[in-house]
């Protein structure tokens, strides 16, 4: 009697358990299909952010010192409060795997973007101002914002461990290399300002902290979230401050430059192609997933503040982040449909 009714029971709690389990999947799969309009929803204020920054300085709100002084607010306040706030997270012997294939994928695709891109930069007929505005667009992306977004969107918090430990090279790479390619043809380039500038030493505190067993307390680390947010609205409305000196002449010269779209197309599309490799050589699948979408991000709009900063043509750093951010409500989520496609090719 007894194993007749444990038998029953069990009977009972195997559909319960298989529906269970559909449910859940089903629940995982639905917030996979739906990430698509989450993003596009999510790059809408973007937009607004720019057309905002787009309409003050045309109405004159924000005048010609302005662009300047946002410049100087990201860099040296916002960008590294926003470093230190994104690192500030638990480090665990569970995710050590994780981090090790993360920070593969990271250098693997950093160093293939850096060969690429000095390899196009000498080969373009452009003057010196737009050679390293070409150079950093095919580098850097926004990830940041969109990709902080996204991840969040698909894994929820995992999601944005993945991608803080994945940014941890490229984080290093655009505070010393990104700053390098824009400085690099003066006389003497500064070294030491190179490498001890706010953005690797906040990258370096937040790498210490990540791997110690303590976080930063709780006033502070509110501090760093609260100051951090500001600088994707403040970089959205320097983009569109400096779109708005365009004029219609430049406008029409930079849309038919066709190295615009060439350093569009590989950094939506040609570079992150490249990560498909460890499809097939079995790394954990939201793994790849976070490292190919984020390297899909459009061109980091640093790169115009940098422009903006260092000399370079900043107008022309804008519209390609303009372009690449435009484009890729396009290429992201046909970047993705890819690898669903292919993933089950590479069990």
């Amino acid at each position: 009697m007894l194993k007749l009714i444990i038998l029953l029971k069990f009977t009972n709690t195997v559909p319960s358990l298989l529906w269970i389990h559909t449910l859940k999947h089903e629940r995982k799969e639905r917030r996979l299909l739906l990430s698509t309009s989450a993003f596009l929803l999510a790059m809408i204020p973007l937009y607004i952010m720019a057309l905002i920054g787009f309409v003050s300085r045309r109405m004159r709100i924000l005048n010609s010192q302005a662009n300047q002084v946002i410049t100087q607010l990201m860099l040296y306040i916002t960008l590294p409060a926003l470093i230190l706030y994104s690192l500030d997270t638990t480090f665990s012997i569970d995710i050590f795997t994780d981090f090790v294939w993360l920070v593969t994928m990271s250098i693997f695709i950093l160093s293939i973007s850096v060969f690429v891109a000095a390899w196009l930069r000498r080969r373009a007929a452009l003057p010196l101002k737009q050679k390293s505005v070409y150079e950093s667009l095919i580098i850097f992306g926004n990830q940041g914002f969109i990709g902080f977004a996204i991840a969040y969107i698909l894994m929820a918090e995992q999601g944005i461990i993945y991608l803080t430990l994945f940014n941890i090279c490229y984080l290093i790479l655009i505070w010393t290399y990104g700053i390098y390619i824009f400085t690099k043809n003066e006389q003497s380039v500064n070294w030491k300002g190179l490498f001890l500038n706010p953005g690797i030493l906040s990258t370096l505190t937040g790498l210490v902290m990540l791997f110690l067993p303590y976080k930063w307390p709780s006033p502070i680390s509110d501090t760093f979230k609260s100051i951090g947010e500001m600088t994707i609205p403040l970089s959205m409305i320097l983009i569109g401050s400096l779109l708005a000196e365009i004029k219609w002449h430049d406008f029409r010269q930079y849309s038919k430059n066709l190295y615009i779209w060439i350093a569009a197309g590989c950094k939506l599309v040609i570079l992150p192609v490249f990560l498909f490799i460890f499809l097939f050589l079995h790394v954990p699948y939201p793994l790849i997933i976070i490292a190919v979408l984020t390297s899909a991000m459009p061109s980091a709009s640093t790169t115009s503040v940098y422009a903006q900063k260092f000399g370079g043509d900043a107008s022309f750093a804008s519209f390609g982040v303009l372009v690449t951010t435009l484009l890729c409500i396009i290429t992201i989520p046909l970047l993705y449909s890819l690898l669903q496609w292919l993933h089950p090719f590479s069990q």
